[in-house]
């Protein structure tokens, strides 16, 4: 294995925690049936592919969960606020933390994200932290519905690793998806799967990448 020069972080459940049980439930409340095949961890209907490529817009996908659901009576606020139960937060530290990891290696940011989740999660940065987004923690911070692309389809990687000359071999990619990492691993990227109860914090005070921990 050569060594680590650069880090790709995913962000949900490795930054920022989420929850896809609260928000299957909350989409089972809205009357959604067979939840395992509409929204999972490992898959998920098509629709939410198109939203999260930004191939449709928020209220598209609106409609399309209130067909899914065959109540066309759900307002979108009832939607967004089932949607948004799958955010949790950052947790204490996880900041700091990749500060410090800036400071020794370039740092990206590769996030599944959609129109929804990314204006809720702007806001919670600014309320809570007072930042106006994430570009402070990385050299450059992706999200999918904004390129135009997604996990796991290679081409998202290879425009990261394209963009920034970033060589795969000595490249390291932290996510909590195994459909993602194997995309990586084809590519030549080194990766680590991220599962509870492990975390970012523990992670990075065990494996030697940094100097100071």
């Amino acid at each position: 294995m050569k060594a680590v020069k650069t880090i790709i972080f995913d962000y949900g459940n490795v930054i920022f925690n989420i929850d896809f049980k609260r928000t299957q439930q909350a989409f089972i409340d809205l009357g959604i049936q067979n939840i395992e095949e509409f929204f999972a961890h490992k898959g998920h209907d098509p629709l939410f592919d198109e939203f999260e490529k930004g191939n449709i817009s928020a209220a598209e996908w609106r409609e399309g969960i209130r067909r899914k659901a065959k109540q066309p009576q759900l307002t979108d606020q009832q939607i967004d606020d089932a949607w948004n139960t799958l955010l949790l937060g950052v947790p204490d530290g996880n900041h700091d933390l990749l500060l410090k990891i800036k400071a020794q290696y370039p740092t990206f940011l590769l996030s599944n994200n959609n129109e929804i989740h990314y204006d809720w999660i702007m806001k919670y940065l600014k309320a809570d932290f007072g930042l106006a987004d994430n570009s402070s923690f990385f050299i450059k911070d992706y999200y999918s519905h904004l390129l135009r692309m997604r996990k796991p389809n290679a081409d998202i990687f290879e425009y990261v690793l394209d963009t920034h000359g970033l060589k795969p071999e000595e490249t390291l990619f932290i996510d909590d998806s195994p459909q993602h990492l194997k995309t990586a691993q084809e590519l030549g990227l080194q990766t680590y799967l991220m599962t509870a109860p492990d975390n970012l914090q523990l992670y990075f005070s065990k494996n030697g990448l940094l100097r100071d921990l």
